[in-house]
């Protein structure tokens, strides 16, 4: 087991480390995004009906969402979790810093 008992993340300094397996996963779902992009850059050149456009937006928008909140889990979970450890506010607060920015 990891650190507080997840498998797959173990502290490194300011960084997550990820087994291959979860390295991946991680990139398979970057590889779908991808593939919505390079989808709706077509259909936008092939003038697809709007609502199309509208719900392909939707999902790759999901799905980015998806993996921000994974990648956040991650970071709380390793990161963050041993800043609080050792009593660093610093990771914290660049964390509260970019939450202020989330659109």
């Amino acid at each position: 087991m990891g650190y507080r008992g997840i498998p797959y993340i173990l502290r490194k300094e300011n960084s997550v480390i990820r087994t291959q397996e979860e390295k991946k996963r991680l990139v398979s779902r970057i590889k779908r995004i991808e593939g919505q992009m390079k989808t709706l850059e077509k259909m936008v050149d092939r003038d697809a009906p709007c609502v199309e456009v509208m719900r392909l937006i939707n999902s790759a928008s999901g799905a980015l969402k998806g993996l921000l909140t994974k990648i956040v889990t991650d970071h709380l979970n390793g990161c963050i979790s041993a800043a609080m450890d050792k009593r660093d506010a610093k990771l914290v607060d660049e964390l509260a810093d970019f939450f202020k920015t989330l659109r």
